[in-house]
């Protein structure tokens, strides 16, 4: 187990020091304007993270030759050329590109869940494995043969964006999963499996219905295609192949919808946004279940921090509902173990999220989030999550 786990936190390290390499190869790369006198320019063969600074002083410039004054989305006015005309990292959907206009973006997240709970009450391993729902005459301890003890769950994301309108934007977002999970069993021993791959297709188009000078709204048409596998097998913990139980699984199995709709204000040295959004599976998928519906509420503000507005911390609210899912996988056992229990996927979560977002030259932006949850009420027995985290790369064009 101790060998397992230390490949996987290597794993874990090497990721996150991959993305930092990308982020901050990519800030070196950024070329200054060719017409800067030759007393301002600094070395870009510079080891220090400050160069960072030094160079938004020269974005401006460059910034205007390349869009005309305006930003990504087509934006003059008190939108233009400031980085808070996207959201924190970890949302999607609420901003649109120009007609012809391109973007490509690289995101990396990352939740990590530890220890049992049940509704609002952390539980013990022991509590987990004895918890209530075993059924009459048959003794607690021959209940649950195993708890998950912690899970981390990847995500890399490509997500390309192209306006079809000013207020019309296409995209598609390819995403690789990677899904580790730490457990106890009943007899004091432990296990950890893993599952990665490719998960489910998301795609759609967002519709700007308003634009006002100094707001707007827009309106996301976002679905989802099953191309996450929900049948990966696995010969742990049983030594037999068996089917991974619901919360290991790549994708939904369905078809879902995903609708949204964001508004977005703004003021000289800040802006707020508000974005409503739904999960709704269509229909019932090959193993003869379906996830939970998921509504989502969140509400974010954006202070800038520089005078070329290149530079922003965010502060955001979520409120996320998820029901159980309904119907259940017939290869699995839920008497085994909680994750294989459809009727325990369910809660209720009120999360913060605090980030920094930084526009560099050539219209590249870096973002980071991290959130962790102030109130979590479960259905049954969950593993709960302690943080979750978001770091991101893009380019327009």
């Amino acid at each position: 187990m101790k060998c397992r786990r230390r490949r996987f936190l290597d794993h874990q390290a090497s990721t996150v020091m991959i993305l930092a390499t990308f982020l901050f190869s990519q800030a070196a790369s950024a070329q200054l304007p060719v017409n800067l006198p030759s007393s301002r320019v600094v070395a870009l063969g510079s080891d220090s993270v400050f160069d960072l600074v030094r160079w938004s002083e020269f974005g401006r410039a460059s910034d205007g030759q390349q869009q005309g004054g305006e930003s990504a989305g087509g934006h003059g006015g008190i939108k233009g050329g400031r980085v808070d005309t996207h959201a924190p990292a970890f949302l999607v959907g609420e901003h649109v590109h120009k007609a012809g206009g391109w973007m490509f973006e690289y995101k990396y997240s990352n939740m990590f869940m530890q220890g049992n709970r049940a509704g609002t009450r952390n539980l013990t391993p022991q509590q987990s494995l004895d918890f209530i729902g075993t059924p009459p005459g048959v003794p607690a301890q021959d209940f649950y043969v195993a708890t998950p003890l912690r899970m981390t769950m990847e995500m890399h994301m490509l997500h390309f964006m192209r306006g079809v309108t000013d207020d019309v934007t296409a995209y598609i977002m390819p995403m690789w999963m990677v899904n580790t999970m730490d457990h106890l069993r009943r007899d004091g021993t432990d296990f950890t499996t893993s599952n990665g791959g490719f998960s489910d297709l998301h795609f759609g188009a967002l519709w700007r219905v308003y634009n006002g000078s100094s707001d707007e709204w827009i309106v996301n048409f976002h679905f989802s295609a099953p191309t996450g596998d929900i049948a990966n097998r696995t010969s742990i913990p049983m030594g037999m192949p068996g089917e991974f139980p619901y919360s290991m699984r790549l994708g939904h199995g369905t078809w879902d919808a995903l609708p949204a709709i964001t508004y977005r204000s703004y003021w000289e040295r800040g802006s707020l946004g508000l974005q409503g959004s739904f999960g709704l599976p269509m229909g019932i998928n090959d193993s003869d279940y379906r996830v939970g519906n998921e509504y989502r509420a969140n509400a974010w503000f954006s202070q800038l921090l520089d005078h070329d507005k290149r530079l922003a911390l965010t502060l955001r609210i979520e409120g996320l509902w998820r029901s159980n899912f309904v119907g259940a996988d017939p290869e699995l056992n839920p008497n085994m173990i909680s994750t294989a229990d459809p009727d325990m996927r369910g809660g209720e979560f009120l999360n913060l999220g605090y980030g920094v977002m930084y526009m560099l030259p050539g219209r590249r932006r870096l973002k980071f989030e991290v959130t962790h949850p102030v109130v979590q009420n479960l259905r049954s027995v969950q593993l709960e999550t302690d943080w979750a985290l978001a770091a991101s790369f893009s380019k327009a064009y």
